[in-house]
């Protein structure tokens, strides 16, 4: 009989895990690491504590990432990324700026809602490291952004202009940006839902 047909298989390995585990990728690696910084800061969050989670070894997470920064800037660049394309979108180049304006908020919902987890991240960073800085820079300049669109919006007549424009692109984005702590997936409301809730509450209070 020939021995080897009857042996078990060898344990999946894949270069990245442990015997006996199915080895993770790039996007179950940051997944995990997200939800740790999130719920434990990215402060107190060590590789050590990373690959216990991941019951894996902390040269398997080295196998995709140089370190705990290159982590975060990568889930950092998951929020921002998509969120700077929502200024980019070339359908609306030519169009009026409140309707540039409405289709940046329910596409910032969408991204919040489908990037739950990255976007928190991005919200509750400190600047504690230039990792973080840069990526609070990014998010002063896509506000900045935003908030041309409300000037531009004002200037057409489209918005009221008694209500200065930064201050209102605040209180837009803190109403969006406060889905973090209400949103749950699965909950009952679509993207879709929540967009249009916040597009009525916000528009029909600033509309002329």
């Amino acid at each position: 009989m020939d021995e080897s047909a009857s042996a078990p298989p060898p344990a999946r390995r894949g270069g990245n895990g442990r015997a006996g585990r199915a080895a993770y990728d790039l996007d179950a690696v940051l997944d995990v690491a997200v939800r740790a910084f999130n719920e434990r800061g990215y402060d107190a969050t060590s590789m050590g504590a990373l690959a216990e989670r991941l019951g894996t070894s902390k040269s398997a997470i080295y196998y995709h990432v140089s370190g705990k920064a290159e982590l975060l800037r990568l889930a950092l660049e998951r929020a921002l990324g998509n969120l700077e394309r929502l200024l980019e979108q070339p359908a609306l180049a030519d169009a009026a700026a409140l309707d540039r304006l409405e289709s940046v908020i329910r596409g910032a919902v969408h991204v919040l809602v489908e990037e739950l987890p990255f976007v928190t991240l991005l919200l509750r960073l400190r600047g504690n490291t230039e990792v973080e800085r840069e990526a609070l820079a990014r998010r002063r300049e896509f506000d900045h952004a935003v908030a041309k669109l409300v000037e531009e919006a004002m200037a057409d007549g489209a918005l009221r202009s008694d209500v200065d424009a930064r201050t209102a692109t605040r209180l837009l984005f803190g109403m969006v940006n406060s889905l973090v702590e209400w949103y749950r997936p699965g909950g009952g409301l679509t993207a879709d839902q929540v967009a249009d809730a916040v597009v009525v509450m916000a528009f029909e209070g600033l509309r002329r």
